[in-house]
């Protein structure tokens, strides 16, 4: 089964630079990292448990695609892209008071009745009298 999905069943003894430079390669994605190496996607969550600089590797990878596609974002907006000014004010912009609020009421703007259902609190009451 893990050769079906491209890992290798072999055995090797893998060194923290292998896995470094996979991951170096892969941009930071582990699954592939490990697919590339012929070992499993555990082996490499296991060692970054042991070495700090494969974690901060992965780190740093991800860092820099989170910096390109927040740059395509910036262009998307400088390009007047409705979808991308709308994201970019729920999320950073919540701040300033760019955020979406539901409000709920009934009919013509009048107050809900809430009715319970299966209310809970009334079966404790009884049993506490």
């Amino acid at each position: 089964m893990l050769h079906e999905i491209g890992i290798m069943a072999r055995h090797k003894d893998y060194t923290d630079e292998d896995i470094i430079k996979a991951i170096r390669a892969k941009h930071g994605m582990v699954y592939l990292a490990a697919r590339s190496l012929g070992c499993s996607h555990t082996l490499i969550y296991n060692r970054l448990k042991q070495n700090p600089l494969i974690k901060e590797t992965i780190d740093a990878c991800r860092g820099v695609i989170l910096d390109d596609a927040e740059t395509k974002l910036v262009s998307a907006i400088k390009r007047g892209e409705p979808w991308a000014i709308a994201f970019t004010l729920k999320t950073i912009g919540k701040d300033r008071g760019y955020t979406e609020r539901q409000e709920v009421t009934g009919a013509n703007g009048a107050s809900l009745k809430i009715e319970y259902v299966n209310d809970w609190r009334s079966h404790t009451e009884q049993t506490n009298d």
